[in-house]
């Protein structure tokens, strides 16, 4: 039977992509927001293995809200968990914030309080600055605002341009939450957690990124040279607010892997994500007037390139920690091998977006010996 797991603030940044995550995962999911009644509350709470609680105030009307929209909703969170007569664990979304002396830095520790002085396992979780697709511009992020701004040519104000501001990324922090409901059992934890990786970037610096990658997508490359993970995982996210023409975007994964479409454009084609497992190879396919440039940045990859009429072999070995792009030729079936010990990561782009009316992709291994997936 799949595991139950509640999560409050549902329709929230965060927590629309922990709910895909959990319904990826298997898992059914009781999603809570300000549209649900406090009676649905009370039977989710009763019902469910596990909460999320992400459910808060950052944007209030009065100061008053601060506290009865974080630290009083987690404190009558706690009493509907203990009326229910179960021990269910829960996961809260704190803020690093919850270290300084202001009223939403106040609220959060008070519900942080709450948590550690219940006796349910619990995982207090002080996010940083959070990045990533869907999160609204012109808001409470600056990050959101520098990419929706810099992709439709509008101004932007930086005060302070050395001014360091510490990351998490989205799918970091639901991957982790997944982690945590993953566990075979759930202890808490009475320490403050943080999710990792983090990343510090200066305001100055994070424009400078978002200019450079604007500017790369519109040129002849269609691709910028990204450097390590963050900025891999920015550009993804400046990716989501060019791609605002109606698309929608497919998400694939199984045992080989993932792959995910970034980015479509009528003017500049597609950009997509494909991610393989160690020893696994992709691909056994043609075009006849597609263009396609592989980018892998992380890992170590081998692109094979094989002529259908001459059968004359190409073959690059690539490898993340010194990245350059390999075009893929028409009238050349191709496929990329893993052939490292970890995951890796390829950017790939062509030339105009994949339909299943002009799809131009025809199945032809590549390598007689090997079965491409």
């Amino acid at each position: 039977m799949n595991k139950k797991v509640l999560v409050t603030g549902a329709k929230g940044f965060i927590g629309k992509h922990v709910c895909l995550l959990l319904k990826r995962s298997g898992y059914d999911v009781f999603e809570y927001d300000l549209n649900n009644s406090e009676n649905e509350l009370e039977a989710f709470v009763k019902e469910c293995d596990f909460i999320i609680h992400l459910a808060g105030i950052n944007r209030p009307l009065s100061i008053q809200e601060f506290y009865d929209g974080n630290s009083n909703f987690t404190k009558h969170l706690i009493d509907l968990v203990n009326n229910s007569g179960k021990k269910t664990p829960i996961i809260m979304s704190s803020s690093i914030q919850a270290e300084l002396d202001n009223d939403y830095g106040r609220s959060k520790k008070m519900g942080e309080d709450f948590l550690l002085a219940s006796n349910l396992p619990i995982y207090i979780y002080r996010l940083k600055n959070v990045f990533g697709k869907w999160c609204r511009p012109n808001y409470n992020s600056a990050s959101a605002t520098f990419c929706y701004n810099i992709a439709h040519d509008l101004p932007i104000e930086i005060r302070y341009p050395k001014y360091v501001v510490h990351y998490n990324y989205i799918d970091d922090i639901a991957l982790e939450f997944l982690r945590i409901i993953q566990e075979e059992k759930w202890f808490g934890s009475k320490d403050i957690l943080y999710v990792n990786p983090s990343y510090d970037c200066s305001l100055g610096h994070l424009a400078e990124l978002l200019y450079y990658f604007k500017k790369e997508v519109e040129s002849d490359h269609h691709l910028p040279i990204i450097h390590d993970e963050f900025e891999l995982k920015l550009f993804k996210t400046f990716l989501d607010y060019l791609s605002d023409e109606g698309y929608s975007f497919n998400f694939a994964i199984d045992e080989r892997g993932s792959f995910e479409e970034l980015y479509k454009s009528k003017r500049f084609g597609q950009i997509s994500e494909n991610i393989g497992k160690p020893g696994i190879t992709k691909g056994g396919h043609y075009h006849t007037y597609k263009k396609e440039i592989f980018y892998t940045v992380k890992g170590r990859c081998e692109i094979k390139q094989r002529n259908i009429n001459n059968n004359n072999l190409i073959e690059n070995i690539v490898n993340g920690d010194n990245p350059h792009l390999v075009n893929i030729i028409p009238y050349y079936t191709h496929s990329i091998k893993n052939i490292g010990n970890e995951d890796s990561i390829t950017l790939m782009w062509i030339s105009e977006i994949y339909s299943n009316e002009t799809h131009d992709t025809y199945r032809m291994e590549v390598d007689l010996n090997e079965k491409e997936n």
